[in-house]
């Protein structure tokens, strides 16, 4: 076997570590410094998948230890949801987390209610360009756009 069967059989453990818990840790302090909340996107979303991740492992360990392959899956799931390359970890927090776990309105309340309708069925990036919209132009901006939009609408 030697030195390489040992380290390909250790694989998870060697670099596990440092794929799902590192460079994602680093990374999220880099966000939190970073002026833009672009980078957030990738990185909250991760630490609540990998929750996830681990909740499920506590439950379920007597039924993957059973599973050789488990802790190697785990590595490659961890590190599609790593890579910037991928952004995996955007992608499952929107397309599924988001769809099974509601956790209520967490909108800024000086939103009138037609505006926080539309943005509760915004997706993560489009709600985040319109809350800077909103921002920096003012709601009665985002009013004014979302009319233009029923008229145009209306007309077809």
């Amino acid at each position: 076997m030697g030195v390489l069967g040992a380290i390909a059989k250790n694989l998870d453990t060697i670099i596990g570590p440092g794929v799902m818990l590192l460079y994602p840790l680093y990374a999220s302090m880099r966000a939190i410094e970073s002026p833009s909340a672009l980078d957030e996107q990738q990185w909250l979303p991760y630490w609540v998948i990998y929750s996830f991740i681990t909740l499920f492992e506590l439950s379920f360990w007597k039924v993957l230890a059973w599973i050789p392959i488990w802790p190697y899956m785990k590595l490659l799931f961890c590190m599609w949801l790593v890579l910037p390359i991928f952004n995996g970890a955007a992608y499952v927090y929107e397309n599924v987390v988001r769809k099974y776990v509601k956790l209520g309105d967490h909108l800024s309340s000086n939103y009138p209610a037609n505006q926080k309708k539309v943005l509760q069925m915004m997706s993560l990036d489009a709600r985040k360009y319109v809350e800077r919209y909103i921002d920096q132009y003012g709601v009665e901006a985002l009013e004014r756009v979302v009319k233009a939009a029923e008229r145009e609408a209306r007309r077809y």
